[in-house]
């Protein structure tokens, strides 16, 4: 029997359009989608498996719904980590910092609504305003990839929107924001009243999904929540905590904003095996991102060596480096980016393309790792 066509109702902003996701290719060095190289060890395996087997004897409940327990681990965490001591209540958790961030979109965004930020950055943020009916606007930034106050605040001015999402470290280009800018930005959007709103500011969104890879000496934007309440600062544990696999991601905001979350999430939408890995991980801190100084060691290591390359494949130039608060670095800028980007992975090794036109993005992996990265692109780059 042949199966019938039907033609399926898809919302017109759907049409057509490819699901997101970075090439996934069985590769000997995978570089591309900022993963942290070194897997948990044994003993935070040990207690992560003791943990969930505990949860499994329950399993037939329902979790905590407002996961109070892991709400006070992270209390405790970024205390340590950032200095910034909140009350629980200040704290959200979710299926990674991606439904975070949607679910922000899903109570400030939505129909009249706009959400805002500026290009390069994260490609999945216009992704969440369109699958939230919210209107999507992207600014520019400098072309050192930092903010341009300057212009941030005309478009705040001209386009009124609900919602300003900023990534520091930005993703793709690494680039961290410094407190004067963040507490710059949170002002302009004090000043006007977002459209389709009853006169509300815009919420203010920094997501620090990097934030543990910042250089010593960059402040965490988290020191600012008790100065605006229209601030969230947003983080995750797949990357310092090297738990990708957990989708574990949370949010520091004011009790207001976290209570507007908990009306659009999903009941009971945060699963009891994910917050016992989560709580299992968050007790193995120290452990757990002992390699994250490696790492940054590494960065930097990458960026210097980069900058010291002439490269044929862009014209003979020096490769131009964006500094990076990250753990992955920007690099270009080539003629023709994909046939270095092939060329790298013809070598065995995978990194993204991805930013600006000629530019790639490689995430530090370990030692070994990026030796066969840079002797690669020595090869397919004409260094």
């Amino acid at each position: 029997m042949t199966t019938p066509i039907v033609r399926l109702p898809v919302r017109p902003e759907h049409a057509g359009i490819e699901p997101y996701g970075a090439p996934q290719l069985d590769v000997p060095v995978l570089l591309n989608v900022n993963e942290n190289p070194y897997p948990p060890g044994e003993d935070v395996v040990a207690t992560i498996a003791a943990d969930v087997a505990s949860a499994a004897r329950s399993l037939n409940r329902y979790p905590d719904r407002d996961f109070s327990a892991l709400r006070a681990d992270l209390v405790e965490y970024l205390a340590g980590e950032s200095g910034v001591r909140l009350s629980p209540e200040r704290l959200w958790a979710a299926n990674g910092s991606n439904e975070v961030m949607l679910q922000i979109l899903q109570a400030f965004g939505g129909p009249g609504r706009t959400a805002l930020s500026f290009a390069p950055t994260y490609s999945m943020y216009p992704e969440y305003a369109r699958d939230t009916s919210t209107r999507w606007v992207v600014g520019r930034r400098a072309e050192d990839f930092s903010l341009d106050l300057e212009h941030v605040r005309r478009t705040i001015a001209a386009e009124r929107p609900a919602v300003i999402l900023l990534a520091s470290p930005n993703n793709p280009t690494g680039t961290a924001l410094p407190t004067a800018v963040v507490e710059a930005v949170c002002e302009a959007a004090l000043e006007v009243h977002a459209a389709g709103t009853d006169g509300a500011p815009a919420v203010v969104v920094v997501d620090e999904a990097y934030g543990e890879f910042r250089r010593a000496g960059t402040p965490s934007a988290l020191e600012l929540l008790d100065r605006y309440p229209h601030l969230a600062v947003s983080r995750t544990m797949s990357k310092a905590f090297a738990l990708a696999g957990a989708r574990v991601g949370y949010l520091a905001a004011s009790a207001e904003l976290v209570d507007a979350l908990r009306v659009v999430r999903l009941p009971y939408h945060l699963s009891a095996v994910t917050q016992a890995v989560a709580r299992a991980a968050l007790a193995h801190a120290p452990a757990l991102l002992a390699q994250v100084e490696a790492l940054r060691v590494e960065r930097d290591a990458t960026v210097g060596w980069l900058r010291s390359q002439r490269s044929a494949a862009a014209g003979g130039a020096a490769l131009q480096v964006a500094d990076s608060d990250a753990n992955f670095v920007l690099f270009g800028s080539f003629d023709d980016r994909h046939a270095v980007w092939q060329g790298l992975l013809d070598h065995g090794v995978l990194i993204r393309e991805t930013g600006p036109d000629g530019w790639l993005r490689v995430s530090i992996g370990t030692p070994e790792e990026m030796r066969a990265f840079k002797d690669a692109l020595v090869e397919v780059a004409g260094l």
